[in-house]
Formats: C-alpha cells, structure tokens, sequence
C-alpha cells in the first residue's frame, strides 16, 4: 500500500467534480467524505445544489456513496437518508477498510473508484492506500477553529505539489 498524503487532483468544491471529469478518468464510483467535503458540519440537511450534482452523476453513470469517520451515527444516516443515497459509516480513514468495505458493497473495483475529501490525513492517504483516485477539495466552510486552520496551513505544501503535477500533465 502506498504511502502518499499528496492528492491527484485538487479542486475549489465538489461542484468542480463533473461527470465528464470523472468518466475519461473510468471511475464509475465515487466515494466520498461528508463534513467539510460536502457541507459543513454543523448543516443538518443537504441543500439543493448538492441534490442536483449528486443527480447528475447517477444520470451519467457514475454511482455515489458517502464513506464517513463522523462518531454521530445519527448526523450521518439522517443526511443520507435525505440524501438518498447509502453510506458506510465508521470508516476509520486513513485506513483502507471503510473504502474496502464501500467498493465491495458498490461492485466496484480500485480502477474505477474515487475518493473526494477535504483533509490529507484520513481522505487523501485512505484514497492513496486503496489505490483509488484521490480527489480533494477545499474545506466547505472554510477552517474554522484553531486547530482547523493549523491543519490545512499544514496540507498547503501537499496541495502545492498536487497542482504543479497537475499543470505539468496539462
């Protein structure tokens, strides 16, 4: 399994991610986090634009589920019970087991799954032990607390090298 806290691609928000992106890339799963990666953590309920891009890749193919480290049980189920789609809860990223465990539940293989995340530690490095494709976005909300800021200060070198790769590839 690789080591590596750098993602293959960074983008502004989930929105950024289309089908079209997804698809030349052959993933036909996306995995993703939820607080800060889909909404911040304190929004209790999906907001509309999320519905429409969540929409959008079932038309185009591409299934969805959200893998989560969130300890509230009942935050998670409730969002993706209003969300309709499913989920595998207590992932433990940056372990691979919760990403495991979601490709095996989708039938999906490593080639043709991603993950979408907003931090390197548990999204970033779990995507990169999988073998799957590593996506991150900038955190929903933005840092918050202390702690938060210190963190993504931290990831900004990460992130740098993510996006000179990827001017290089063009």
């Amino acid at each position: 399994m690789p080591f590596s806290l750098v993602p293959d691609r960074v983008f502004g928000c989930y929105a950024d991610i289309t089908p079209d992106y997804l698809a030349e890339r052959g993933v036909t799963l996306l995995l993703s986090d939820l607080d800060f990666t889909l909404a911040a953590k304190k929004t209790p309920r999906p907001d509309q634009p999320l519905r429409d891009w969540i929409a959008d890749l079932a038309a185009h193919g591409i299934g969805f589920m959200i893998v989560s480290n969130n300890r509230s049980g009942r935050r998670v189920t409730e969002f993706c019970a209003d969300l309709g789609v499913p989920y595998q809860g207590h992932a433990g990223k940056p372990s691979t087991k919760g990403l495991e465990a979601a490709m095996e539940r989708a039938g999906a293989g490593r080639t043709h799954t991603a993950m979408l995340g907003d931090k390197l530690l548990t999204d970033m490095l779990a995507a990169n032990r999988a073998g799957v494709l590593a996506l991150m976005v900038e955190p929903v909300g933005g840092a918050v607390t202390a702690w938060q800021k210190v963190l993504h200060g931290l990831q900004s070198p990460f992130k740098a090298a993510c996006r000179r790769r990827t001017a290089k590839i063009g």
